[in-house]
């Protein structure tokens, strides 16, 4: 059965914010706008580097003052909010659960709903990582009202935005609210367009549409003219939707800051969020609910294939697994009920089992094209931008919309343009490249947050298509909205080699370029002789080291090659370039290391099978596993199972917690496989000697 998601009287407007069941958005309603001022009466929570300062607050002390903005917790990921565990609950149990993933394990279960907070604060990059809407909506049902940071990841901002859970950058808020002073709702709006504005007036996603298609609130026409354009804004121009009432579609010209919605070409979701999106449609539209255009939707058995393999038992005990089971049960009904496509889990000869794909892998192989809009309960979606696709993830509810409406709300962003220029050394890949871009101050500092990485130049002729994946997948880590690539030749080459039945014509139709004189944000240029092999250390994408700058050599215990970002087949190629020549010598993987490889779908699978990767591998002491994400989201083989083990992985972050309690180093493909062999991080250079 469904999960029925009965909100808590908290959260200002939040009553308001979700549709009473059984209504439907397409009928003239009266729609109630929250109240202009809000008045916060509960307790304020500073999240700082001092656990026991955390502790002391969570036990009963409030701070009389402010803590230093330096000594506030940055980088608070989705993943601590609500750890992967978390998200297999729906509904108010979240709010039970909110923070308990937060560095240090500070706060235990229970203790942020039952510590009275109307207010959390933090430091830069609050809610990076993951698109999960859960996190948001367990703070909410934890009796938060606001959240204040130095600065609000894009995805997570606009998932509160969605649910009723109101943001703020302004810490010149939290005095006011120690002396009691009642709030204008306009405080909480400085600086959004006018339709996330009116979303948080009406305490909702939901009920600002119910509005919307009930003729009561009016989208802004877009007025911009014709103007020299990049590459995702003449994409946005086409897919605008101009007149709702008709479905036409396009308008002149879009600049960034222009609110407007636009019509999806692609939608997905999978098994960890499937389930809550088709709860809050059903909430909003009644039992008989239906998708619109189901040919068009997608959903996937990818994230928790393998959890029961890695989930404790203590954990096993208290039911979690049987939860966690049962979304991929709510979603195959689900796909059933409404005519989706669902890429499921696949049955090998041994017995053994796998995923069918990756949704980002698949999405690439198998559905979307140039020009496109995807929009996929995901992060990662913005992988897809490698075809030249504009391809972002969105919330839960987000996804419920879309399903009914097949449209999605965009702020136009501004892009960042990546000119890469020069040519890579041989043991330099797309992961290093966005390892060294990761670690700029731009995207350290958190300008890119909601702004669009755009990479071309001559040095993209050096990068195949997938290597291009890994650039795209990678732009969410910067805080970017998404990542795209101007498509040309070697998009029209990997087209026509995974889907046979796309003529060149079809195929470049969507293809765009940007134009002479478009406006960029910034622009950097990247010499990609000047690139070394990277590391990320742990805690972060953005915590880019050359190796060599390494404090000390790093034994790990663990290395791992897979994920949407690490599964591709030319991941498989680069794998296979550093294990073929270690076998050659004599050598496997060292004593005491655990290595894996992970495929991102049958496709690669086979590819790997066919090029007699799989047969190298397993000589080389390679464990294989079949597709899923896996270790990348701590469900699945290749995690670590306590604080001290360490590990080196081609996935896309390393978040505390995010494949399990050790120490993550991120790195290429050719470092994982050549620390794999050496036993400790190294150039693969260095094993060859």
């Amino acid at each position: 059965m469904l999960a029925t998601i009965v909100p808590h009287a908290t959260g200002p407007g939040f009553a308001e914010g979700l549709c009473v069941l059984g209504s439907s958005m397409n009928q003239p309603q009266t729609v109630s706008r929250r109240p202009s001022q809000i008045t916060f009466s509960g307790r304020i929570l500073f999240l700082t580097d001092d656990a026991d300062l955390i502790r002391r607050q969570l036990d009963g002390e409030d701070l009389s003052e402010t803590p230093a903005l330096a000594d506030l917790v940055d980088n608070i990921s989705t993943d601590e909010i609500t750890p992967g565990w978390v998200c297999f609950y729906y509904d108010e149990t979240l709010g039970h659960y909110s923070l308990v993933g937060l560095r240090g394990d500070t706060i235990k279960p229970g203790d942020l709903r039952n510590g009275g907070f109307d207010v959390i604060v933090s430091g830069l990059s609050k809610g990076c990582g993951s698109s999960r809407e859960t996190a948001p909506y367990s703070e909410l049902w934890a009796g938060v009202k606001l959240v204040i940071a130095r600065s609000i990841e894009k995805i997570y901002g606009q998932n509160s935005q969605n649910i009723g859970l109101l943001t703020s950058t302004d810490f010149g808020l939290i005095d006011r609210i120690r002396a009691g002073e009642s709030i204008q709702l306009s405080e909480f709006t400085r600086g959004f367009d006018p339709i996330a504005t009116e979303i948080v007036q009406f305490g909702g996603l939901f009920n600002y549409n119910k509005a919307r298609l009930g003729g009561s609130v009016t989208p802004p026409v877009i007025a911009t003219p014709a103007r020299p354009m990049t590459i995702t804004e003449k994409i946005l121009a086409g897919r605008a939707v101009a007149d709702a009432a008709t479905g036409r579609l396009g308008i002149d010209g879009v600049k960034p800051g222009d609110a407007l919605f636009v019509r999806t070409d692609i939608r997905f979701s999978h098994d960890y969020t499937t389930a809550m999106s088709e709860a809050l449609l059903v909430q909003a539209l009644g039992p008989d609910a239906r998708v619109t255009d189901p040919e068009s939707v997608f959903a996937f058995r990818d994230h928790l294939t393998f959890l029961g393999d890695v989930m404790p038992e203590s954990r096993k005990k208290l039911g979690l697994l049987d939860k966690a089971d049962n979304l991929a049960t709510v979603q195959k009904a689900f796909a059933l009920k409404q005519g989706v496509r669902l890429y499921d889990e696949v049955q090998n000869p041994d017995g053994t089992k796998g995923s069918e794909a990756i949704c980002h892998n698949a999405v690439l192989e198998d559905l979307a094209l140039p020009g496109q809009v995807v929009v996929g309960t995901d992060s990662h979606t913005c992988t897809a931008g490698a075809l030249g696709c504009f391809a972002f993830g969105v919330g839960s509810t987000d996804m419920a919309n879309s399903w009914y409406t097949k449209d999605v709300r965009v702020r136009v962003p501004e892009s960042v343009r990546f000119e890469l220029v020069g040519e890579p050394s041989g043991d330099i890949t797309a992961k290093d490249v966005m390892l060294y871009i990761l670690a700029t101050p731009y995207i350290r500092e958190s300008k890119a947050i909601g702004q669009v990485l755009e990479f071309g130049g001559p040095g993209m002729a050096h990068l195949n298509f997938d290597e291009r994946a890994t650039l795209t997948n990678m732009a969410v880590e910067a805080g970017a909205f998404t990542g795209i690539v101007e498509p040309d030749g070697t998009v029209t080459e990997y087209l026509l080699a995974n889907r046979a039945h796309l003529t060149v014509e079809e195929i470049e139709a969507g293809f765009l370029r940007s134009d002479e004189g478009a406006t960029y944000a910034a622009s950097f240029t990247i010499d990609l002789a000047d690139i070394a092999p990277m590391v990320a250390t742990p805690g972060d994408p953005r915590n880019g080291v050359q190796i060599t700058d390494l404090d000390s050599r790093v034994s790990i215990d663990i290395a791992y090659g897979g994920s949407c970002t690490g599964g591709k087949k030319t991941d498989m190629d680069l794998y296979a370039q550093v294990l073929s020549k270690a076998v050659a010598a004599g050598k496997r993987v060292a004593p005491g290391v655990e290595a894996y490889i992970q495929f991102g779908s049958q496709k690669i699978k086979e590819y790997a099978r066919n090029k007699g990767y799989i047969d190298l591998f397993e000589k080389a002491g390679v464990q294989l596993i079949d597709p899923s994400c896996g270790a990348c989201i701590n469900a699945g083989p290749g995690v670590s199972d306590n604080s001290s083990k360490v590990s080196v992985s081609a996935i896309n972050r390393n978040f505390p917690g995010r494949s399990g309690p050790g120490d993550v180093y991120l790195a290429s493909p050719l470092v994982v496989a050549a620390s794999a062999i050496a036993g400790h991080i190294v150039r693969p250079a260095e094993i060859e000697s």
